[in-house]
């Protein structure tokens, strides 16, 4: 096996297999089927989101029957590794979905907002072609949600639970939102149980307000996400820095600082650097809004969860002060209040979703102040190709918002050191140390370019078996 394909390795009768479905050479939609015996386990069951009719071709119709998966094992709450559940529910499964604590109460949260969005683009797309017949139908509805959530049940870190007959797991901290878990499991085999970590997503090392990733443990095989395999992070404290200094130069000349970012994971991780800003003295005195239901309501799960995070985190909780909100953070949950907000005179920090401009409160927020060149947008994500947050990143001196072209006078900042995700240096600490302990390593969860670079470090460092599968590659636990 080279560095630029996998040859996979015909399974061997009886013996424990992986099938990767979802988030195989790309980094969307994950999904992996493992099989042992007569005991199917999904593990996640992502959205693909893309191109909007592949994204619905493929969420609609699972490469197996959903009514024959004994169980699923979720990672984490993001809608890549979640989001397809309802329609898997709404097509026949009728097992246990097993998940974190944390994860159960995010997925009520996520879930219900992924729903409502459904509902709304079917509803959108049938008056776009006048209630032509037949109608669209959305993927799946708050009803399907609600079934889905009856069947998830909460498992603590560390205890080993059976997920199906023949085969057990146990969650391990990942690191990367709240609730995230790399999921180690063992399954019978026809001569000795075979083992495998899947690592989900896992987070950046040195992060604040979660707990760190635990030690990922070797096994047969080991999946791993490379999402960032061929790159390097910014480091954290001279990217806070930056923040602040922006936001210190936009007061200064009496603009606001609109500070695009993903509800869940960034928002908290954007709100907790920016409260300590205050508590130092770092960041002016100024209104700090969220202005996101979403990110709202998940906040309410950090704080429900202080043993999910770090010391200073859950300490703060605890004690009932700044962290998530308060102490000059407010959450603006209703329409009407987001659009006063708009128009509030005074310098403020505003965060709305979504993280690339392409939806949600921060296109209002942008229509306004697009054009003023005291305010400042702070991207705080990577920024895809054909997002307006990278038009906003390009060298023009307009942009087209909402049907119309703006004077882009707005400075444009671009902070790409607050990814949740692992880097390549992650990576290499996180598992180098099951050098001469695993039997295969198959990367996952990254484009084929981040993939296969990692996968060379990986053999530099001494793994005898590394690949990278390509959606519909089934392969043994043997090794």
């Amino acid at each position: 096996m080279n560095a630029h394909q996998t040859t996979p390795q015909p399974a061997r009768a009886h013996e424990p297999t992986l099938t990767f479905w979802g988030a195989a050479s790309s980094v969307s939609g994950s999904m992996h089927l493992l099989e042992a015996g007569n005991t199917k386990i999904l593990l996640d069951c992502g959205l693909h989101q893309g191109r909007r009719e592949e994204a619905r071709e493929r969420n609609s119709h699972f490469p197996f029957h959903p009514h024959q998966i004994d169980a699923v094992v979720i990672s984490h709450a993001h809608i890549d590794h979640c989001g397809n559940l309802p329609t898997l529910v709404r097509q026949g499964f009728s097992g246990p979905v097993l998940c974190t604590p944390p994860t159960r109460d995010l997925l009520k949260v996520m879930l219900t907002d992924s729903a409502k969005i459904q509902e709304e683009e079917a509803a959108h797309l049938n008056i776009a072609r006048n209630y032509a017949e037949p109608w669209v139908q959305p993927l799946y509805t708050i009803h399907d949600v609600e079934r889905a959530l009856d069947q998830a049940i909460s498992v603590p870190y560390g205890k080993e639970t059976e997920a199906g007959r023949g085969v057990r797991f146990k969650f391990i901290e990942a690191g990367h939102i709240l609730g995230s878990a790399i999921v180690h499991l063992t399954a019978d085999g026809p001569v000795r149980p075979r083992t495998l970590t899947f690592s989900g997503d896992l987070g950046r090392r040195g992060m604040p307000l979660l707990k760190p990733a635990a030690p990922v443990p070797p096994a047969d095989m080991v999946v791993s996400e490379s999402t960032y395999g061929n790159r390097f992070h910014a480091p954290i404290d001279g990217t806070v820095e930056k923040l602040y200094e922006t936001v210190r130069n936009t007061v200064a000349r009496e603009g606001k600082v609109l500070i695009p970012a993903f509800s869940l994971g960034r928002t908290q991780l954007i709100v907790h650097f920016l409260q300590r800003g205050l508590r130092a003295g770092l960041v002016p005195k100024v209104p700090i809004f969220v202005d996101s239901p979403l990110a709202s309501d998940i906040a309410d799960v950090y704080r429900a969860h202080p043993n999910s995070l770090d010391a200073e985190a859950s300490a703060a909780v605890r004690e009932g002060h700044g962290v998530l909100g308060g102490d000059g953070v407010v959450n603006v949950r209703s329409f009407e209040e987001s659009l006063r907000l708009t128009t509030r005179p005074g310098p403020a920090i505003i965060i709305a979703s979504s993280g690339m401009c392409d939806a949600g409160r921060i296109l209002g927020h942008l229509k306004q102040h697009v054009d003023d060149p005291r305010c400042t947008v702070i991207l705080v994500s990577y920024q895809a190709p054909g997002t307006n947050g990278r038009r906003l990143l390009e060298q023009k001196p307009t942009i087209r918002l909402l049907g119309r072209e703006w004077n882009k006078w707005i400075d444009v900042v671009h902070l790409e050191g607050f990814s949740g995700h692992a880097d390549r240096t992650d990576f290499l600490a996180y598992l180098s140390p099951l050098v001469g302990k695993v039997g295969k390593v198959r990367l996952i969860h990254g484009e084929r370019e981040q993939a296969e670079s990692l996968a060379g470090a990986l053999r530099e460092a001494g793994f005898a078996d590394v690949g990278v599968p390509l959606p519909g590659d089934r392969e043994s636990l043997y090794s």
